[in-house]
């Protein structure tokens, strides 16, 4: 079994409030959560109006399912933050469950 773990930082350069980033991450959270099976959240800088981190997390019996699942859900980031939100750091790691 794997887990794979990826964060995603966003900046949003439309945002002018925490009102309107959080509009903008409930719309991309609820996209991902509608077409994959995997746990996403806010993870980091929660009172910055521009920037966002998003962790994502999914179980897989291989590392390039876990791997595939993570660069799709890239892709549906991408996709659902029209706002002109855009990606400007991501990393990917896949996790063994014998190293843990």
């Amino acid at each position: 079994m794997f887990v794979g773990l990826a964060r995603f930082e966003l900046f949003i350069p439309a945002s002018r409030s925490l009102k309107a980033k959080r509009q903008v991450l409930r719309r991309v959270v609820a996209a991902v959560q509608n077409r994959f099976n995997v746990s996403i959240a806010e993870v980091a800088y929660q009172n910055l109006w521009q920037r966002a981190a998003l962790g994502v997390s999914c179980v897989s019996e291989s590392t390039g399912h876990c791997r595939k699942v993570l660069q799709e859900v890239e892709k549906a980031i991408g996709s659902a933050a029209v706002d002109g939100a855009e990606i400007v750091e991501r990393s990917i790691e896949i996790v063994a469950m014998d190293d843990l």
